[in-house]
């Protein structure tokens, strides 16, 4: 069984985050460490560690991940424009908390999408 995660506490209300969306399969909230003016995190929860152990009963959360950053970008006024949906997996590709979470970014040029 996968381990619990700060994330968990953050779907609990057990600890403070600014959430900015929640219903029965995700919870996204403003990221502390935020890299562009809107960076959201959205999370299922359910806690899935990584990409990687998404079976396929995840379906219809990991499509729920998408509409809410949808929706979020809307609201944040920055789907005209653009913005970046991330998901990293595993210590190479810079997952730092193992409760897989989508990164929502936008509200500027974001750039080249990985540096050399």
């Amino acid at each position: 069984m996968a381990e619990e995660t700060i994330f968990s506490k953050i779907i609990r209300k057990e600890i403070p985050a600014d959430v900015v969306y929640q219903d029965d399969l995700v919870t996204a909230f403003r990221d502390i460490n935020p890299r562009a003016p809107s960076h959201v995190l959205i999370i299922p929860n359910k806690l899935i560690p990584t990409t990687n152990d998404v079976e396929p009963e995840d379906e219809l959360v990991m499509g729920r991940l998408f509409t809410v950053a949808r929706k979020i970008a809307k609201e944040e006024g920055i789907a005209e424009d653009g913005y970046r949906l991330i998901v990293n997996c595993n210590p190479h590709g810079g997952q730092e908390v193992y409760h897989i979470h989508m990164h929502l970014v936008g509200g500027r040029p974001l750039g080249p999408m990985l540096l050399s």
